[in-house]
């Protein structure tokens, strides 16, 4: 088979391959396999015929009359041109007879819409945290203070069948897999060729096409056969191409060891080459924590370091020395990686094809909620990013769209504040020991925040056991969380014994604070905080046996979690419905109301009533786990939003009226955390917006 048949045959799979996605309603996949086809053979009347067939299904009857004039001309026999004819006179009469408007193609492209920078930012120093940014000038809320690109990249290992390798988009019906090896897969060529670079095989478009046409055809043509996606700017290093060597090691190493090799290959490069000695932290001038390292770690570093050194010696056309230095240096490279590098997050929810289905259920139950979760996919070093501080009450928020980092502010930021996001945990979602943990073990340093220094609201209830008596409201604390209590105490004895408490019991003007009032009572003398004891009650001074009262909650969990795996397995029945209200009667009389597993039942409980069907109750428990939700967090925070989503979407199902105002509040939430962005950032959005309008028009009818 020569060359010419070769490019015939690989046009007319992609040709197939379209017809198939059109018929499964892939729209947008079908007109991409159709310009594949096109950019290989241009004078493929059956690709031109399918496409116009693709753009007619989409509402783009424009390109349908250009790609079926383009096919007439090109299709050699009288009944194929007839056919075509009669193609064209039915979209034209569809085109005369409807008004829908077109599906927007939107590509799998990082393009940012158009909003105005911030004012200037600048690096700072505190002592407890170091280097930090801060603004220069005030910010208002959901000001857009910070966008950049990463240095380097890698997908996470569980997201390599399901996300685009370099744009860490959801991958397509119509994949793209790399040329060289059988790892990695894309979501466009585009993707591809900026990851691995081109390849020397890509088909050149040099054929002539009919040159009867007119001027307007012509364009038409050349601008959808023109193989732009391999154009790429001679300053991109491509990152996938030194992993691209035959060798699988970058399916093997953990993914910040191929983050790291990326990085050094990328640094190395941009050295035009030279492996001389050199010292990574030139690389990125960023902490690495070594000497908090633990000894295990250490050992694990210096054989991941050597590992890599000898696998990117053979998978580059440069020699990497390897010897104790560059070894060495590769130690605080990966360490920089670990305490450095960012997770890059993906909203999951209800998908594109799914959305008009939402809120309908059947009669056999199998209703829907619309979810929405942060999933993580991808790891990256953002250098200018990564100077961010943490706080596990963060006044700014990070988001991606496709690699690019946004970073918005989540409240008024006053010049000169420190701004600092969460790395992870915020106070609402675990309580101060278990944050200050995950943060020394993940980033070696222990948290100073004012979330982690000052006694808070959510930090007393998140976990908290209720008083014996019933009618008293007080909390019974464990001794774990007395223990990290009395430490932030301890760290402020002469801030509590000048009498100056209210700044250190932090709590919202919305939470009741006579709890928070007793832990600062007898005069507000530090003795008597000192006396607080487990098992005893902040308020009444009732003592509750934890023990008991544990094995109690444990046991009632058991039944909820039967409750999550059938809510997995799409088989709740009445019976383990029934179980779980009883556990949840269990959790509310031992646990504080405002405890986190209450809220996490309800949460349960309100999508297994959805699922059957019961969606007044459903309503319900979804409320009582907002309610609670909003005493731990901010009643504006961003996982109120997530919960308002599903709110929303089952009040819609109900025709509830109040889905206008769940829906209004939810939209000022995303507005302030993405801005500009949130419809980019949550496709689902678009729809629900569409049913608040229909609703709000029938609450305005009904009044």
């Amino acid at each position: 088979m020569d060359a010419h048949e070769d490019r015939n045959l690989v046009a007319t799979l992609y040709v197939n391959r379209a017809s198939v996605l059109h018929k499964m309603g892939l729209l947008r996949e079908c007109l991409r396999d159709c310009n594949r086809a096109l950019q290989i053979s241009s004078n493929y009347a059956k690709a031109w015929y399918r496409r116009g067939k693709a753009n007619a299904s989409m509402g783009n009857y424009k390109d349908t009359i250009r790609d079926l004039d383009v096919a007439k001309i090109l299709e050699l026999t009288m009944g194929g041109k007839r056919q075509i004819e009669s193609e064209m006179k039915i979209i034209l009469d569809q085109q005369n007879s409807t008004s829908n408007p077109s599906i927007q193609q939107y590509e799998n492209t990082s393009d940012i819409l158009d909003e105005p920078h911030p004012t200037g930012l600048r690096c700072v120093a505190t002592p407890e945290k170091g280097r930090g940014m801060a603004s220069t000038g005030d910010l208002p809320q959901a000001s857009l203070v910070h966008t950049e690109d990463p240095f380097s990249m890698i997908i996470l290992k569980p997201c390599r069948e399901t996300h685009c390798h370099y744009c860490l988009n959801e991958l397509p019906a119509d994949k793209v897999p790399c040329t060289s090896c059988s790892i990695t897969l894309y979501c466009s060529k585009k993707c591809r060729i900026r990851a691995g670079g081109k390849m020397s095989w890509d088909y050149p478009n040099n054929q002539r096409i009919h040159e009867n046409l007119s001027a307007d055809l012509e364009k038409y043509i050349a601008e959808t056969t023109l193989n732009v996606d391999s154009e790429t700017d001679a300053e991109h290093i491509p990152e996938h191409k030194h992993e691209c060597k035959g060798v699988h090691w970058p399916a093997v190493l953990p993914s910040e060891i191929v983050l790291a090799g990326r990085v050094l290959v990328k640094s190395i490069i941009q050295r035009r080459g030279s492996t001389d000695i050199f010292n990574l932290r030139e690389i990125l001038d960023l902490s690495h924590h070594y000497s908090k390292t633990p000894p295990e770690r250490k050992l694990e570093l210096h054989i991941y370091s050597a590992v890599l050194s000898y696998c990117l010696q053979y998978s580059n056309d440069f020699e990497l020395p390897i010897n104790g230095f560059s070894i060495s240096q590769i130690v605080i490279l990966l360490s920089q990686i670990r305490v450095n590098s960012m997770t890059v997050v993906r909203m999951k929810s209800i998908d594109q094809h799914g959305l008009e289905d939402i809120g309908k259920f059947s009669s056999l139950g199998g209703g829907l909620t619309s979810n929405v979760e942060q999933v993580r996919v991808g790891q990256a070093i953002y250098t200018s990013g990564s100077l961010f501080n943490h706080s596990c009450q963060p006044n700014i928020h990070a988001y991606f769209l496709s690699r690019t980092l946004f970073i918005r502010t989540t409240e008024f930021v006053t010049a000169g504040v420190p701004l600092e996001l969460s790395y992870g945990p915020q106070v609402g979602q675990w309580d101060c020991k278990d944050r200050v943990k995950f943060l020394e073990d993940e980033y070696s340093f222990r948290c100073q925040c004012s979330g982690c220094l000052k006694v808070n609201f959510s930090d007393l209830v998140l976990n908290a056991f209720h008083c014996v008596e019933l009618n008293c409201s007080g909390i019974v604390l464990q001794s774990s969380v007395v223990d990290c209590e009395k430490e932030k105490l301890k760290r402020l004895p002469n801030i509590i014994t000048a009498g100056n408490m209210e700044p250190h019991l932090q709590a919202e003007e919305f939470i009741n604070i006579d709890d928070i009032d007793r832990v600062a009572h007898h005069h507000m003398q530090i003795n008597s905080l000192f006396h607080i004891n487990p098992g005893l009650c902040l308020k009444c001074c009732s003592y509750r046996d934890l023990e008991s009262s544990s094995a109690a909650a444990n046991k009632a969990w058991i039944i909820i979690r039967r409750l999550q795996d059938a809510i997995v397995s799409k088989d709740v029945s009445s019976t383990i419905l029934v179980d779980a209200l009883s556990s949840l009667g269990v959790l509310r009389s031992t646990f504080h109301a405002y405890n986190r597993s209450i809220a996490e039942a309800e949460d349960n409980l309100a999508q297994a009533f959805c699922f059957v069907g019961e969606l007044q109750h459903a309503m319900e428990h979804c409320k009582a786990s907002i309610e609670i939700l909003e005493k731990l967090y901010n009643p504006n925070h961003i996982v109120i939003g997530y919960e308002l989503v599903k709110l929303s979407s089952i009040q819609l199902s109900l025709g509830d009226c109040a889905a206008v105002d769940s829906i209004n509040r939810l939209c000022d939430i995303f507005s302030c955390y993405y801005g500009s962005h949130a419809y980019k950032v949550f496709p689902y959005f678009q729809f629900l917006k569409r049913r608040e309008k229909q609703t709000s028009s029938l609450k305005d009818q009904q009044k």
